[in-house]
């Protein structure tokens, strides 16, 4: 279920993403203003967000992949789905300054 809501989220973002970039050949001025929006913490954690469902994704469709194509991946389906789940954890943890970094110094000041 996880795998479907999360590709669907990407999916909304990708529609977002796209409609908002086209809006710089009908106008740049309002394309600024819009990128000006997103240029505060909440839109950061936002970000925080679509890295955390886009790398679930992205290792829950490998672990998928190796259940279907691979003859053993229905008897290991659990363990790698528990090994997808830590490294998601594990990498989601290295993306927190990366990602919101930049959104705590705008709030903290420093």
């Amino acid at each position: 279920m996880a795998h479907r809501v999360t590709g669907v989220l990407i999916f909304f973002f990708l529609f977002v993403h796209v409609l908002d970039t086209a809006l710089v050949r009908v106008s740049p001025e309002a394309y600024d203003h819009v990128v000006a929006t997103y240029k505060n913490p909440v839109v950061a954690v936002l970000e925080y967000g679509l890295v955390a469902a886009i790398l679930f994704h992205a290792l829950n469709g490998l672990r998928v992949i190796a259940v279907d194509f691979w003859s053993q991946g229905p008897r290991y389906q659990k363990q790698m789905l528990w090994s997808a789940v830590v490294l998601w954890l594990v990498l989601m943890i290295g993306a927190l300054y990366p990602v919101l970094g930049h959104a705590f110094r705008q709030v903290f000041g420093s």
